[in-house]
């Protein structure tokens, strides 16, 4: 697979990992809690695919890295917001278990660019 089909392949993995994010938090109870977690997570699991798409377009290899980076941290927080779901049993596990793992393949995705854009 060439670069440009990569990096289309995890722009579409990110859209698509944002779309599901969206579709938790609707999902999650009307609680006070519930709502907290859910604009919570919808922040985070919805800037990754367009911090992504600003990476693609970088002035320079360390603006790239930079935007990259913060698409990183958003992911990071993401889990641990799922994680959270799962631990106070908001929703059931089993419905989160494939999303955290897509999350993790994202980061290590993310964190392979970063590796190879600081070998440039």
């Amino acid at each position: 697979m060439g670069d440009v089909a990569k990096s289309n392949d995890l722009e579409r993995r990110l859209i698509d990992f944002a779309v599901r994010v969206i579709k938790v938090a609707d999902a999650l109870p009307k609680s006070p809690a519930g709502k907290h977690i859910a604009g919570q997570l919808l922040r985070s699991g919805t800037s990754p695919a367009p911090n992504y798409a600003e990476a693609r377009g970088a002035e320079s290899t360390a603006d790239f890295i930079h935007k990259i980076k913060i698409a990183l941290k958003e992911l990071n927080e993401s889990c641990v917001w799922l994680k959270m779901i799962c631990q106070a049993e908001l929703m059931k596990p089993d419905l989160l278990n494939d999303l955290i793992d897509e999350n993790q393949q994202l980061c290590r995705m993310l964190n392979a660019s970063v590796k190879t854009a600081n070998q440039e």
